[in-house]
């Protein structure tokens, strides 16, 4: 427990105290979560929060901002060399609004969008009806195949010719097979419209080539820097040099006031890390990880949506073992497993419900765990699903999770 923070503030200092032991005793299977390093920690904790620095490197509205412009221009230079990409925003906080920026830089309320099915892996921001994206402009979706349940390109290219969208969007948080951006790239252009890629998800695979990258294809991407590219919480929006000027003036002034320098300069310090041979190899791991544990959950009995993974992530049908998605959960975490429920394509039960959990490898490989730790992992997670409900199974479980993950450090804590 940090020692001045103890004295003046002893409950957040706790609080804060109690995630560090919760983050190292268990076991985090949740795909949008990783473990940032020290120097990406240390960096986001600098005094570079003290700074306000509206406006761009070069073009501030305050004095003062010198160290603000190195940072930035720092991880706009890095960004960029490493997706290999024209132009570079790393201002915004969010994911969500790094989408929000895309779209007001590309289109005016009302124009019409084509993007992924929330329930069948897409995003809030992909058009989902209690979201600014569903309220201020006119979505049309696409889904996956009902057998497959890959994404229907013959569906997606109807869909587009016959709703003529000013975008389209692609990326998803819960789909756990490659995205084909050139076949994207090749509907856009058969209806005249803009290709946007949300890589939040996939980012770190993209960076150290464990999936292919969609900068040759793509007007804009947006991703957030978290996840598998393992930074600090926030995002970034890539485009081509033609787009930027609106980019830029969609992010500030329109949408943001002053950035983040902080976490700007955390960002800068998490491209400089994803740059190196090591996270190649740790991107690597992570997909080899996954199917190591979504082979092993079949072998023990639980359907794996779409039979597999190439990613980080992987979908769960439960319904196999007879619980619903949020029973699972409950049951995970009881027995010392962080996990989401999670919607499964075409599900019977409610979003709150779920037949399915969301299962991703970034975190436990942050720790060191490789393919071969994945049949561990996967017998707790039968083990906990079985004692669903059974307290004094569930604690026998979570003893043996923490022994196991003892074994293993966690960056930026251990």
């Amino acid at each position: 427990m940090p020692e001045l923070l103890a004295t003046q503030d002893p409950e957040v200092a706790a609080a804060i105290a109690n995630d560090v032991r919760r983050q190292t005793d268990e076991i985090n299977l949740i795909a949008s979560e990783n473990y940032a390093s020290a120097a990406v920690l240390e960096a986001t904790g600098s005094v570079l929060t003290n700074k306000y620095a509206e406006g761009y490197p070069g073009r501030r509205y305050y004095a003062g901002c010198e160290n603000a412009d190195i940072v930035e221009t720092l991880a706009i230079d890095r960004v960029k060399e490493l997706f290999d990409v024209e132009a570079a925003n790393v201002q915004p906080h969010s994911g969500s609004q790094a989408n929000m920026a895309a779209y007001f830089a590309t289109l005016t309320t009302g124009d019409r969008i084509l993007g992924m099915q929330l329930d069948q892996g897409g995003h809030l921001t992909h058009g989902s009806p209690v979201n600014f994206s569903g309220k201020l402009y006119n979505f049309a979706s696409y889904g996956v195949l009902h057998e497959e349940e890959t994404i229907d390109h013959d569906a997606v290219l109807a869909t587009a010719r016959e709703f003529k969208p000013a975008l389209i969007v692609t990326g998803a948080t819960a789909y756990p097979r490659t995205i084909d951006f050139a076949r994207f790239r090749e509907i856009a252009d058969e209806v005249d419209a803009l290709l946007m890629v949300d890589m939040a998800h996939i980012a770190g695979l993209i960076a150290g080539g464990a999936h292919p990258s969609p900068a040759p294809y793509a007007d804009i991407i947006t991703s957030t820097t978290h996840k598998t590219l393992r930074g600090p919480r926030g995002a970034m929006i890539l485009s081509r040099r033609s787009l930027a000027r609106k980019i830029n003036s969609a992010v500030f002034p329109n949408m943001q006031g002053g950035p983040m320098v902080h976490a700007i300069a955390a960002k800068a310090v998490a491209f400089g890390e994803a740059a190196t041979p090591e996270f190649r190899s740790y991107a690597a791991a992570v997909v080899a990880n996954a199917q190591a544990l979504a082979a092993a959950l079949s072998k023990g009995g639980l359907r794996i949506v779409s039979g597999g993974t190439d990613t980080h992530m992987m979908l769960v049908d439960v319904s196999t073992r007879n619980i619903t998605g949020q029973e699972a959960e409950d049951a995970l975490r009881a027995a010392g497993i962080i996990a989401n429920k999670n919607a499964i394509p075409f599900d019977p039960l409610p979003p709150r419900v779920t037949s399915g959990v969301r299962l991703g490898t970034p975190a436990l490989t942050s720790r060191g765990m490789d393919a071969g730790d994945m049949n561990a992992v996967a017998g707790f997670i039968l083990e906990a699903m079985d004692a669903a409900g059974n307290d004094g199974g569930a604690a026998s479980i979570r003893r043996r999770v923490l022994d196991f993950a003892s074994k293993f450090p966690v960056p930026g804590i251990s």
